[in-house]
């Protein structure tokens, strides 16, 4: 029983470690959470722009987003279409955004309205999404994306 005890404390304190290793914040006082929802901010931003440079740092080298159409598509497909021009966001409308961070992952569930097209077709509308995001050498970055088309 002592030992079950014992395992049990254990547990209790590595998760706790956990919990606060996920809580710390920033030495700029920004939370975690606020850092990734600038990082989506950003990524809009380097879409309009468009920034190809600025679109490969927040997208991972992994990075696969699952599209309204249910098809996937690669970071490098999908930058490459914002280099021919093929896709371009004239302009996009935050909704509601809601990040939840458990640690070094962060999961982002939100909204959107835009003027876009993609892949030379338009797209623009009203969209929800979900986003993945890891922290990797201290900066987030996406690892997986899904939107599906709402109006």
């Amino acid at each position: 029983m002592k030992k079950l005890a014992g395992a049990l404390l254990l547990v209790a304190a590595c998760v706790g470690l956990a919990f606060a290793q996920a809580e710390k914040t920033p030495a700029k006082g920004t939370s975690a959470a606020e850092e990734v929802e600038q990082v989506e901010r950003g990524w809009t931003d380097a879409m309009k722009a468009p920034d190809a440079d600025k679109l490969n740092q927040i997208i991972a080298d992994d990075w696969v987003a699952l599209g309204p159409d249910g098809k996937t598509e690669t970071k490098q497909a999908f930058i490459a279409g914002y280099k021919s021009g093929k896709s371009k966001t004239e302009s996009y409308e935050f909704g509601p955004m809601n990040v939840k961070v458990l640690g070094n992952v962060a999961v982002v569930q939100g909204s959107d309205t835009e003027k876009s097209m993609s892949n030379g077709q338009d797209s623009s509308g009203k969209y929800v999404w979900m986003d993945v995001f890891v922290k990797r050498d201290g900066k987030w970055v996406a690892i997986r994306s899904q939107l599906a088309k709402v109006g």
